[in-house]
């Protein structure tokens, strides 16, 4: 009885209150993707002389504690340092443009202590920042709020955009559309926001009935202009202008929205012939017609399908994929790391990974919807679009449902940075989740 009294305590309630209010389920799940992704790029690099895998578990070992971390951290500190943290984002992305390394026909990274940082990367968690506070204090339920937002978000996009990565500036895209509409943004502005690229795509397809006409160098109004659904596009979108903008007074809103989409068809032909670069122009060339270079460009896209088709059901099991194995698909490690899934654990593992994901969104949205205040419930849906939107494209691109865009798979693709952005996101959507006011019902 002297002993058992002379033994403190382990009060074990008191290390776990200050997290009994985070969502542990959404912390758990992308840990067990993490410690997944990190044995399929094992198995990736399991004949391969030169071995990294490891370095997957140790960066994702790191973002738990910061996650953690964060979790303890009330969020709404970051509504007060959101103007710094743009500055940083920005300050970051225009270092690396000056003294970043260079690789595959980008320059992207930025070398601190002997590491490739990727800045662009923790861009997209800064962006979540700065438009949570502003949205905050400022709903997009009038045009003068969306185009604030589109003019805060214009510089660094495009920073990002002239690296070049387009893959990231699309994420970014998803990022605002995503807290747009949270913030009660009318939907049709935001069909308006993406039309001028579906009409820069549409624009593309010929129409033999008309000569082009040459107006100056660069730039050309003919087949490749006034194709037939271009034009019906262009005048769905003038009627979606003239329903959901406020300039009614001479159709002014539905002329805008016209020549919006005229214009972003011409923009897409002048960004392809003179923006583009000619790996951005095989990547979405071979995802119309992989076997129009099935050794060089279609190469990719070509040996994942045959990956995740021979998996068929059940897959071959773990380390013994043989396109895996024989190291058939480029940069499997990396952004075709689904690919992997697919062969070794077939179409049933696929469909676990893509359930994990699916809920995890779930908790990301249900945190969204039961946050406290604005601004936490705009960072939880800001870091849901760039989860899904990344999910979404990068399993397309594996099964060639979307173009190669290099965007990683998160928490299994193997990216240091790209680890860190997701588990700083998660952290960050904890602390909303951990002082929210306590739900009764869960």
């Amino acid at each position: 009885m002297l002993l058992k009294r002379s033994v403190p305590k382990i009060r074990w309630k008191s290390w776990v209150k200050p997290w009994q209010s985070v969502d542990w389920l959404l912390f758990c799940l992308p840990i067990a993707i993490s410690i997944f992704g990190g044995m399929m790029i094992l198995s990736t690099e399991l004949k391969q002389p030169v071995t990294d895998w490891w370095w997957h578990w140790m960066v994702a070992a790191i973002g738990v504690v910061i996650a953690l971390f964060l979790s303890r951290t009330r969020y709404e500190i970051l509504m007060q340092w959101h103007w710094v943290t743009y500055a940083l984002t920005n300050f970051s992305l225009i270092a690396v443009m000056i003294a970043g390394t260079s690789a595959k026909g980008a320059q992207r990274w930025i070398s601190i202590a002997g590491f490739n940082v990727q800045p662009s990367e923790f861009a997209k968690v800064g962006m979540i920042i700065t438009l949570a506070a502003l949205l905050h204090r400022r709903s997009a339920d009038s045009i003068e709020g969306v185009f604030r937002v589109l003019a805060i978000t214009s510089i660094p996009w495009g920073l990002v955009f002239l690296q070049p990565d387009l893959a990231t500036s699309l994420v970014f895209g998803a990022i605002v559309l995503g807290m747009l509409y949270w913030a009660n943004a009318n939907p049709g502005w935001l069909i308006l926001m993406i039309s001028p690229v579906v009409a820069a795509i549409l624009f593309s397809i010929s129409w033999p009935l008309a000569e082009p006409i040459v107006l100056f160098k660069g730039l050309s109004f003919g087949p490749l202009a006034f194709g037939p659904l271009g034009l019906i596009w262009s005048v769905a979108m003038a009627i979606v202008g003239w329903r959901t903008l406020p300039w009614h007074r001479f159709s002014f809103g539905a002329i805008s929205a016209w020549s919006l989409n005229i214009l972003g068809g011409e923009l897409g032909i002048f960004a392809w012939n003179h923006i583009l670069k000619d790996y951005q122009k095989k990547r979405l060339n071979v995802f119309i017609d992989p076997d129009h270079d099935p050794l060089g460009a279609g190469y990719h896209l070509i040996q994942s399908r045959i990956a995740i088709g021979g998996g068929e059901i059940w897959g071959w099991g773990l380390f013994k994929g043989p396109m895996t194995q024989l190291n058939f698909v480029p940069e499997q490690h990396t952004d075709f790391i689904f690919s992997a899934v697919g062969e070794e654990f077939g179409f049933f593992g696929c469909l676990v990974v893509l359930f994990v994901f699916c809920l995890i969104c779930l908790r990301l949205l249900h945190i969204a919807q039961t946050a406290k205040d604005n601004f936490g419930s705009l960072l939880a849906i800001g870091v849901f679009s760039m989860i899904m939107f990344q999910v979404i494209v990068n399993v397309g691109m594996t099964v060639g449902l979307a173009p190669v865009a290099g965007i990683p798979l998160p928490w299994m693709s193997y990216g240091r940075s790209a680890m860190l952005t997701n588990f700083i996101s998660l952290g960050i959507v904890e602390s909303v989740a951990n002082f929210r006011q306590r739900q009764k019902y869960y």
